[in-house]
C-alpha cells in the first residue's frame, strides 16, 4: 500500500518560516517498511493535482483544519482512505468526521500501526483513540523524509504536554499528562543529527530541575547550538542558564503574555509576574542568551493602551524576536468556552470561515473594538520590524554579535518581518463555501 503524509500549510503560498515537522519522522519511524510512504510540505513545496496513494494522511492544526477539509474533497478517489488527526481532532472529532473516513485521536503511537494493520485487512475504523500510554518515538532520519533544509535547523521533542493550564492555550486539549523520552535517546537522536542548530519543540522544556541539570549536562559533548521554551521558574534559576549556555543554548521562547496582572491572571499563568520580567530578562541577557518573547493581546483586563505599553517594553528590553498576537479563542479552551457562553465569539467557527481572515478578531473584545485590536496588533508588529528597530535592537546586546547568534537574530527578523506582510489579512486555507461557517 501508498501512503501519503501531508504537513499544512494555513494558506496557498509558500512560507519562508517553516520549520522540519516532527511529525514526519514519527510516521516513518511508526511505519512498516512493507509500506511505500512519501512525504509533502505545503510550506515549502506546491502540493500536486494528483496524489497516488491508498491513504492520505493530514495532521491538522486548528488553523489549518479548512485546509485539510478542502484537499480532501480534492484528492479523494472513492477508492482511497482519508485519515486525520493531530490538535484539532481532540476536540473536533466530529467535524473532521464530515470529510476523513478515520480520525486519530491523540498521539500516533499505538494507533497508527493498529489502523495501517485495519486497512491492510479493507476494515478501518471511524475513529482511533490513544491512551497516552505508549511510549515516544525514537526519530531515526534516513535522509528520505525530508527534502527541505529547513534553514538548515533540527527540530525535535523531548517531551509532550505541558505542567501548566493556561486558558488560551490548547496544549490540554490533546495532553492531560507530560511524557517524556530518555535523555539517551535525545542524545542518539541529535548524534545522528546533520543539522548544527537544533530547535526543541517542547512546550516547555523545564518540566523539573532535575531532569533539566540531566538533559543539559547530557548536551554538553554534543556541540550543537540549540533553542528552546521556558518557563519563567527556569529563568530566574542561574546555575540552570550557566548549564543551558555551556551546552550550546543560544536563545529561549519565553511566553511573557502580558504585562497587565489582572490579564495574566485571567489567563491563569499563574508562573508569571509582571512586576518581575525586567530582572528576568537581564539575568538571562547576563547569562548570553537571546530572548524570543511572546506575547497575547486583547484579555478583558487590556485597554487601547496595551499596545504601546508592550511595544515599548520588548523594545527597551531588548528582545531579540517576538509575537504580539491577538487573543485567539481556541476550540476546547477555557476561553474559547468562557465566549461562548458570553454571546461574545464573532464567528460560530472562525477556522472554517470564508470570512475570516489571519490577524482578525475572532471575538468581541471587552474594552476595544475587534477593529482596535486587529490594528494594534498589526501597528506594533510592523514597528518591532521596521529597519530602524531591528538595527537599535541589534546593537543593543553584544551577545548578539557572537557568530551563531547574529544569524539567528537577523534571519529571524528578516523571516519575521516577510511573514507579517505576506500572511496579514489572507483567507485560511482557501473557500470552503459551507452554511455553517457564517459570521454568528
Amino acid at each position: 500500500m501508498k501512503i501519503a503524509v501531508i504537513r499544512l500549510n494555513m494558506f496557498e503560498h509558500i512560507s519562508s518560516d517553516a520549520m522540519k515537522p516532527i511529525f514526519f519522522g514519527i510516521i516513518k519511524s511508526l511505519t512498516p517498511e512493507r509500506f511505500g510512504i512519501e512525504f509533502f510540505d505545503e510550506r515549502t513545496d506546491r502540493l500536486p493535482e494528483r496524489i497516488d496513494a491508498d491513504i492520505i494522511a493530514f495532521s491538522v492544526e486548528t488553523f489549518t483544519a479548512k485546509r485539510a477539509y478542502i484537499l480532501a474533497k480534492k484528492y479523494r478517489t472513492g477508492k482511497n482512505t482519508i485519515v486525520m488527526g493531530g490538535f484539532h481532532a481532540s476536540v473536533m472529532a466530529d467535524e473532521m468526521l464530515k470529510y476523513a473516513d478515520t480520525v486519530l485521536i491523540g498521539d500516533a503511537e499505538g494507533v497508527w500501526e493498529r489502523f495501517l494493520a485495519d486497512c491492510e485487512k479493507g476494515c478501518p475504523e471511524r475513529t482511533y483513540i490513544s491512551g497516552e500510554t505508549a511510549p515516544l518515538t525514537e526519530l531515526h532520519d534516513d535522509g528520505k523524509t525530508y527534502s527541505h533544509r529547513y534553514h538548515g535547523i533540527g527540530v525535535y521533542q523531548l517531551s509532550r504536554g505541558c505542567k501548566f493550564d493556561c486558558a488560551f492555550c490548547s496544549i490540554k486539549t490533546m495532553y492531560r499528562c507530560v511524557r517524556r523520552k530518555p535523555v539517551d535517546m535525545t542524545v542518539r537522536e541529535l548524534k545522528a543529527a546533520r543539522e548544527r542548530i537544533i530547535f526543541f519543540a517542547d512546550d516547555n522544556i523545564f518540566y523539573d530541575r532535575a531532569s533539566a541539570v540531566e538533559l543539559f549536562t547530557a548536551l554538553i559533548p554534543l556541540r550543537k547550538k540549540w533553542a528552546c521554551q521556558i518557563s519563567m521558574d527556569a529563568a530566574r534559576d542561574d546555575e540552570l542558564l550557566t548549564l543551558m549556555k555551556k551546552s550550546g543554548c543560544i536563545l529561549v521562547l519565553m511566553g511573557f503574555e502580558s504585562l497587565n496582572a489582572e490579564s495574566l491572571s485571567e489567563m491563569h499563568k499563574a508562573a508569571n509576574a509582571a512586576a518581575d520580567y525586567e530582572t528576568v530578562i537581564r539575568n538571562i541577557r547576563r547569562h548570553g542568551l537571546m530572548i524570543y518573547g511572546t506575547f497575547v493581546l486583547g484579555c478583558d483586563g487590556d485597554k487601547p493602551d496595551v499596545f504601546e505599553k508592550t511595544l515599548d517594553f520588548a523594545v527597551r528590553n531588548g528582545i531579540a524576536v517576538t509575537n504580539f498576537n491577538p487573543l485567539i479563542p481556541m476550540p476546547g479552551t477555557k476561553v474559547y468556552e468562557k465566549m461562548e457562553r458570553e454571546g461574545r465569539l464573532r464567528y460560530k467557527k472562525w477556522w472554517l470561515s470564508d470570512n475570516y481572515r489571519y490577524g482578525e478578531t475572532a471575538f468581541v473584545p471587552k474594552n476595544m473594538t475587534p477593529e482596535e485590536l486587529r490594528d494594534g496588533c498589526l501597528d506594533i508588529r510592523t514597528r518591532f520590524y521596521s529597519r530602524g528597530c531591528v538595527i537599535k535592537r541589534l546593537f543593543g546586546n553584544a551577545y548578539n554579535f557572537l557568530p551563531v547568534n547574529f544569524f539567528v537574530f537577523v534571519a529571524a527578523n528578516i523571516i519575521s518581518r516577510r511573514e507579517i506582510k505576506s500572511k496579514q489579512g489572507q483567507i485560511l486555507g482557501g473557500v470552503l463555501g459551507e452554511a455553517d461557517t457564517d459570521k454568528t
